[in-house]
């Protein structure tokens, strides 16, 4: 039973209960934080300490090690010479890179792996769906499903790569919390599951689909419709129902700590062990009191003993556990962990990584005046006054060592929080004042401001001086900060010259924590997050204030949506699609945004003509738009529109304007009367933002990413919930005369007990609708039904099982004659003779699905060449499940996008004023 636990201790060194803990009960895993370790070799020491007595002890295998390491302020380990510091969860969302995501994950794990550390409590896949009040932060990425999702994924992908297992947290979000009582109460979740799981759980599920090892439940109370729970992590409705079998986790589920004063005022912690172990956790940790533990561990006793807990289900737990630990560590690994020289050997590219992620995410969202960089305002005799808040150090942070190590503080808490931060306050932004005196020869003042307001000091002070930077942290939540950058910020506004006029006194706002302070406030006209303040991003903050470095970076999430200048929104006249009148027209506005591609960057519109549009398909209605000039006949933007009527789906395939008519509303006149006229139709299931028959746009474009950024944010403002896009790709294998097949694939799929043909016409559409219908997204249908009515230049693979003649899997082959090639115009985006592949359709009960696509899609490529073609494009690939297995043969990426769908009972139109 120890196995199913994880523990904590106090102190550095390892103490009698944590021994007797490991010795006597075969505890499993052990929970090391901030005060246990002291420095990198401390923290090794520590780790093969209780690794070798597990060993003597008889453990089968070794302790799981656990600990937080979430950069930014959160940092279990700390130690200035060997371990890197890096920018928070926000931080690196700002940069706007996944790839810098995946490379700081890396590096993370390198280092705790070095020390023994072999599982991380990370990542945080929390979204803060309520960005004002909530605790967590920047140690999450932001406010956007989907971007939370990416970065987590990257995240937990790194931390993989490096040999640590993964624990998502804070299950089933810690995002938007109400806090209803005291501070000791136990925070609410008042979203219904259905909330839920449009926004807060998308990047858990994500992180589960891509193999995400294990899941902290969190303490939180729910209550909603449906939902009335005191403690997630003790609800089988949460872990049992949603998290396994809705979400389908498979790996293994930690419960919060059970020592909240909540749960042991209320239930007691023996019980809670009980209700935790049923609900389904695996693993039940307990931070650092040694009588709870030992309370703990009775209750899971006794609750065996009496029946309440089934054998069945510590079997189960102890299976997944013991499945965790052989993924990460091994007796061979724990008792030889690498050091300081694998420390040492990475110190210079994790230094130049931490230097190059920290550059990239200093955020400049407003300058309106130019304020930046200061030598545009300052001359070197005059004066530059820093005001600072006095907050309390970071965790595991130089500063809250120096306290615990020199500093004569009582063991009450809050004296110790006073001490901190009064240190805090003179230590850590201290170093800013002097980076900041450094890189000028005129003089810095630099004081600090409490809850105490604007004192004559401070008046004094910003009347001295040329200009003023104040700095906050996270002032939404110490109201105290955002009361008094208002109050100096209107002393600013109200300076006069000596000669009695009116001037403005510059003044710069620092957000050294959470981006939100001040995000939406215009008034704040020159506006820098820097997203933590570690010395580290205090050093770019520098550079960027005097120009020596370019800040490229940007707020994550909806808040960029917000800074973008809400220019009035015109209201332009939509006019149906006249083809005689406007086919012309059309095909110059395609050439313009053709024209606008950036340099290097292929256009999606590439071999796209007006015609290409057009499906004349009796089962497919047609509504097509435009925004035109009635004078000179110009259309300034186009938008195409299909309702399906086998599937009631209503889907957005195009919206287009002209590059020199951007930002004046087209767009949202355009869309708002597609939407319009799609809600018209009687049987209304569902919409789609891009389309699979044509194949022009699938989706939001996402091979830019900043664009693709821009793009999302503005589909999300017009009601289109992107947080559940799906991605969808067109693939490219050129070069197909000289093409070989992988080696062994051949081999393998002759293995397989499955055999292939290539069929045309109506006569065998009966079966293969039947499988697409059972298989497919939508759209797929459609393309399927032109390819049977277009033989001889269309034809269909299947994958048939010999033993009943079932069909496993399908796709289409067309070449450049075929009534498919129209709608489909990447086939006409090459320099080359083309063919085409399409929509491959594997059946879910298939288990080799890869071997199966392989084999539909080499059949495919032979008879591609074998009519003459010397590339070949395959369309409306779903990427998140299929590309891995295609790049395999050979293809790259043409376009890529994001598919997005909502049910049409849940659209909401945007306000049209």
């Amino acid at each position: 039973m120890g196995q199913l636990f994880m523990m904590g201790f106090d102190g550095t060194s390892v103490s009698p209960q944590i021994r007797s803990l490991i010795e006597n009960y075969h505890l499993g895993s052990v929970l090391l934080s901030a005060k246990n370790l002291k420095s990198a070799e401390d923290a090794m020491r520590l780790v093969l300490e209780l690794q070798t007595i597990a060993r003597d002890a008889g453990h089968p295998v070794p302790l799981l090690i656990a600990l937080d390491q979430e950069n930014g302020g959160v940092n279990s380990l700390y130690d200035e010479i060997y371990i890197r510091q890096y920018p928070s969860a926000m931080g690196i969302a700002a940069t706007g890179s996944k790839v810098l995501a995946h490379e700081v994950a890396v590096a993370t794990a390198q280092e705790l792996k070095a020390v023994g550390v072999n599982w991380i409590l990370g990542p945080v896949l929390d979204v803060l769906t309520n960005v004002r009040t909530q605790p967590l932060g920047v140690r999450t990425t932001g406010d956007d499903p989907q971007e939370v999702s990416q970065y987590g994924v990257e995240f937990m992908k790194g931390y993989q790569k490096a040999g640590l297992v993964t624990c998502g947290k804070h299950f089933p979000s810690y995002g938007n919390l109400e806090f209803l009582g005291s501070q000791s109460d136990v925070p609410i979740i008042t979203e219904s599951l259905e909330q839920l799981s449009l926004t807060a759980l998308v990047p858990f599920r994500n992180a589960i689909v891509h193999g995400l090892d294990s899941m902290m439940v969190g303490g939180v109370s729910m209550s909603s419709a449906g939902v009335n729970v005191m403690h997630a992590c003790l609800s089988e409705q949460v872990v049992d129902d949603l998290l396994r079998k809705d979400l389908k986790f498979e790996g293994v589920v930690v419960s919060e700590c059970l020592e909240m004063e909540a749960l042991t005022h209320n239930i007691g912690v023996g019980g809670g062990t009980v209700m935790a172990k049923n609900a389904g956790c695996d693993i039940i940790l307990l931070c650092r009191s040694f009588q709870v533990q030992q309370e703990a561990i009775n209750g899971l006793k006794l609750g065996v003993e009496n029946g309440i807990i089934g054998r069945t289900r510590i079997e189960q737990s102890l299976r997944r556990v013991l499945n965790l630990k052989a993924k990460c560590t091994s007796w061979e690994q724990a008792l030889n962990p690498p050091g300081l020289p694998s420390l040492t050997q990475m110190q210079p590219s994790h230094t130049s990584l931490s230097t190059r992620a920290y550059n990239r995410s200093i955020s400049v969202v407003r300058d309106k005046k130019n304020l930046l960089p200061l030598s545009n305002i300052l001359e070197s005799n005059e004066e530059l006054l820093l005001l600072t808040p006095l907050v309390k150090p970071l965790p595991a942070s130089a500063v809250s060592r120096s306290v615990s190590e020199h500093s004569n503080v009582s063991l009450d808490p809050k004296a110790w929080d006073r001490a901190a931060s009064v240190l805090s306050g003179e230590s850590v932004f201290k170093e800013l004042g002097r980076s900041l005196s450094r890189q000028r020869s005129g003089r810095v003042l630099h004081t600090s401001y409490t809850a105490n307001g604007v004192r004559p000091i401070h008046e004094s002070l910003i009347d001295r001086a040329s200009a003023v930077i104040i700095v906050t942290a996270d002032a939404n939540r110490n109201l105290y900060q955002h009361g008094f950058t208002k109050h100096v910020s209107m002393i600013c506004r109200s300076q006069f010259t000596p000669a009695g006029e009116a001037c403005e006194k510059p003044l710069v706002v620092v957000a050294a924590s959470s981006p939100y302070d001040f995000a939406m406030d215009p008034s704040i006209g020159t506006y820098v997050c820097t997203y933590d303040f570690t010395e580290t991003a205090l050093e770019a903050l520098v550079k960027v204030l005097y120009g020596e470095l370019n800040p490229i970076g940007s707020l994550p999430g909806s808040i960029s949506r917000s800074q973008k200048l809400h220019q009035a929104r015109q209201h332009w006249l939509v006019e149906n699609w006249n083809e005689e009148r406007d086919a012309h027209a059309l095909d110059s506005l395609l050439d313009a945004v053709r024209g606008d591609c950036a340099q290097g960057q292929r256009s999606e519109l590439l071999g796209v003509t007006s015609s290409s549009f057009l499906l004349r398909r009796e089962e497919i209605d047609e509504a097509h738009f435009v925004v035109r000039n009635s004078s000179t006949q110009a259309l300034y933007g186009f938008c195409s529109t299909y309702f399906f009527r086998s599937t009631g789906t209503g889907v957005i395939g195009s919206l287009i304007v002209h590059p020199a008519r951007r930002k004046l509303s087209i767009g949202n006149s355009l869309h708002d009367r597609a939407i319009r006229t799609l809600l018209q139709r009687n049987v209304m299931k569902r919409f789609q933002l891009g389309s699979r028959l044509p194949g022009i746009y699938l989706g939001i474009p996402s091979a830019n990413s900043v664009e693709r950024k821009r793009l999302r944010q503005w589909f999300a403002n017009l009601g289109w919930n992107t947080a559940l896009s799906r991605p969808v790709c067109s693939l490219v294998l050129r070069n197909l005369p000289t093409w070989s097949p992988p080696d062994g694939l051949i081999h393998g799929l002759q293995n397989a007990d499955v055999a292939y043909d290539l069929v045309y016409g109506w006569g065998y559409a009966d079966s293969i609708l039947d499988h697409i219908k059972t298989n497919s997204r939508q759209g797929v249908i459609d393309i399927y039904k032109v390819a049977l009515g277009g033989a001889p230049h269309c034809g269909i693979i299947r994958a048939i099982r010999p033993s009943d003649g079932a069909i496993l899997g399908s796709v289409v082959i067309y070449n450049g004659r075929s009534t498919l090639a129209e709608h489909m115009p990447a086939l006409r985006s090459t320099q080359v003779s083309t063919g085409g592949i399409s929509s491959p359709v594997i059946s879910p009960s298939v288990g080799a699905y890869a071997t199966v696509m392989q084999g539909l899609v080499l059949l495919g490529i032979k008879q591609v060449r074998k009519n003459g073609a010397e590339a070949v494009i395959m369309d409306c690939v779903d990427s998140d499940s299929n590309f891995n297995c295609l790049s395999g043969l050979g293809f790259g990426t043409l376009h890529s996008f994001e598919e997005v769908n909502c049910d049409a009972v849940s659209w909401t139109m945007m306000p049209s004023s």
